[in-house]
């Protein structure tokens, strides 16, 4: 007889690999609820970046830890069905997850989970990717379009990006609480969250890559990825149809899956969103991409074969992250 629903073991394991999703700053802002036979997501506030104040990158990043949860059980024998925003009453009640067996375990979805553990935010420069055109004309058909929008930037509107990147700079330049934020993030102790010193770049590298965050500067023993002179990525931006907040939680999920996608054929990721924290650089993003609400965007390139990849950021033990519920 087929089980009715996944034992607590196998949905503790899949929340283990879900939760190496990406999130800002790797805040994890999630908490898991195991209650009767399925979990509720919620929003957890202690988690929240304070700078994120309308709390749309904490949506995006449980989005993303959405479908990685969808991911990892599929790979396990199971699907998911989602319910988003199951109770009005309650809005950190993002969604609620039950289970059915899934008819087969599919090497496509074995291959997707595996991609979860590989990875990487890499913040170093990039190759080109190879055969852009090809993904070119593929990807933005992999995006549903009543969820969100998919677009890849010209070559030619490349400056005005990196201008765009290096405008939200220049306007934190004085705020001493994005700073801060910043500096307690990239700490010396990230045991369990934030971002090590092993996933910053130091101020040479960051000086070959024209679009990304600046953050405190790091120092290395040696530059590294020297063989790439500049970053050659391609990039790409998630738009929604709106700023609602189930929009950016659908937004997140999509990103997910397009980053497993990406990482399944061998390419290079790197998610950006500080374009779109301040209002001028997000409406040049948005005049780009002709689209109203830009989320998230994402450099997409290859990195050296030789070279060893990004060590991994640190993550919550799934206790800290999960509630059984009687």
């Amino acid at each position: 007889m087929t089980a009715a629903r996944p034992d607590f073991r196998v949905l503790e394991d899949a929340i283990e690999v879900a939760c190496h999703a990406p999130s800002v700053h790797n805040s994890q802002p999630w908490r898991w609820i195991r209650e009767g036979g399925g979990l509720g997501l919620h929003l957890d506030t202690d988690r929240l970046v304070a700078t994120d104040h309308a709390a749309r990158q904490a949506l995006l990043s449980c989005g993303a830890v959405l479908d990685h949860l969808r991911v990892a059980i599929a790979a396990a024998g199971w699907a998911v069905h989602v319910d988003r925003f199951p109770n009005p009453d309650d809005p950190l009640h993002l969604a609620s997850v039950g289970f059915s067996p899934a008819p087969e375990v599919t090497d496509a979805a074995r291959a997707r989970a595996e991609a979860i553990l590989r990875r990487r935010t890499d913040r170093l420069p990039f190759g080109p990717p190879p055969a852009w055109e090809r993904w070119e004309t593929v990807l933005p058909n992999a995006v549903d379009g009543t969820v969100a929008h998919l677009d890849v930037v010209d070559d030619a509107d490349r400056p005005k990006l990196a201008e765009a990147s290096q405008l939200s700079e220049s306007l934190r330049l004085y705020d001493s609480a994005y700073h801060a934020e910043l500096s307690w993030w990239t700490g010396e102790v990230t045991v369990t969250d934030g971002i090590p010193d092993s996933s910053l770049v130091s101020a040479p590298e960051s000086d070959r890559v024209d679009i990304g965050r600046l953050f405190p500067v790091t120092r290395h023993r040696s530059e590294r990825r020297m063989t790439v002179p500049q970053d050659f990525s391609k990039v790409l931006v998630l738009s929604t149809l709106s700023d609602s907040r189930r929009d950016v939680l659908a937004c997140g999920e999509t990103l997910s899956a397009l980053l497993l996608e990406l990482t399944v054929a061998g390419l290079s990721t790197c998610t950006l969103t500080h374009l779109t924290e301040v209002r001028v650089s997000r409406d040049i993003i948005a005049a780009l991409v002709r689209r109203d609400f830009p989320q998230v965007l994402i450099r997409v390139g290859v990195a050296p074969p030789l070279e060893p990849a990004p060590g991994p950021t640190p993550r919550r033990h799934v206790a800290d992250v999960l509630e059984l519920r009687l």
